[in-house]
């Protein structure tokens, strides 16, 4: 696996792989918030990165979050594209219909993945190519 180097401009220090082989490195919150049941607030990391141009920076939800509080990325996986300078910021839902969430200053609260990006070179046809699925859409293969 190679290093990609990536520069980034941070109050809250650099995002970090937990384990060796992680695919994600974590984004920290850089403020207190509180999050009311069924609620959604967007939250500060505290960075900015310039990520090369043919990569994308994909925001996800993080495991534990989401399996232990309800806590989840709103747009999952939000898209921080090559050309993007700003700071990154994270909106997460609180999908726990009674229990509030509190985020505290430098609490992982999403994870990070840097990948590569094909560009696509769209052409208009009149009819598509035939496959086995066709037009079979949502529920098509059933659920066992």
């Amino acid at each position: 696996m190679n290093d990609l180097p990536i520069l980034i401009k941070s109050t809250n220090g650099l995002p970090v792989y937990a384990h060796p082989g992680d695919a994600g490195c974590d984004l920290r919150s850089s403020h207190a918030a509180i999050i009311e049941p069924g609620e959604r607030l967007t939250i500060s990391t505290g960075i900015s990165i310039a990520i090369p141009a043919g990569y994308v920076g994909l925001v996800h939800s993080r495991s534990g979050l989401a399996a232990n509080h309800g806590v989840v990325v709103l747009n999952s996986p939000g898209t921080v594209d090559a050309g993007y300078r700003g700071e990154i910021r994270v909106t997460l839902l609180n999908t726990d219909k009674s229990k509030t969430f509190e985020v505290q200053p430098g609490d992982r609260i999403a994870q990070l993945l840097v990948q590569r990006v094909e560009r696509a070179h769209f052409l208009e046809v009149d009819i598509l190519p035939e496959t086995e699925r066709g037009q079979q859409g949502f529920g098509s293969t059933g659920t066992k």
